[in-house]
């Protein structure tokens, strides 16, 4: 049985170093130093985050229901990603847009809990 191979050690969480690879095939080692790709050095949740995001087109309202986090949820989880990449986010403090919360209010996309949650800028 293959297993996925980690990209963060598990005792003290910083970034392994691939020194081995061999061929199941021909049964050829090849020994040395090697770097991960940066989709290996992503937690199980952020895979499972980028793999969502992407079946549903980097759709929000898509995600939202098959996740079933909050709009701020979706975005924190996006810019954990982004960073966890190397890259510097962009997005930090969810800016609410009243009048976006109260027409998804109005259409039913979203409960009166959830609209309370996001004008107080909660997750």
């Amino acid at each position: 049985m293959k297993r996925e191979v980690l990209g963060i050690c598990p005792v003290c969480g910083e970034e392994l170093d691939v020194t081995r690879l061999s061929c199941s095939h021909c049964y050829t080692n090849i020994e040395g130093s090697f770097t991960l790709c940066k989709f290996c050095k992503l937690t199980d949740e952020q895979k499972n985050f980028v793999e969502v995001f992407l079946k549903n087109r980097g759709n929000i309202k898509e995600i939202e229901k098959e996740l079933g986090i909050s709009y701020p949820t979706v975005r924190n989880k996006l810019e954990d990603v982004i960073s966890a990449l190397g890259y510097s986010p962009k997005y930090t403090e969810p800016k609410v847009d009243r009048k976006e919360v109260l027409e998804r209010l109005s259409k039913g996309e979203i409960t009166s809990e959830e609209a309370v949650k996001l004008l107080k800028g909660e997750e």
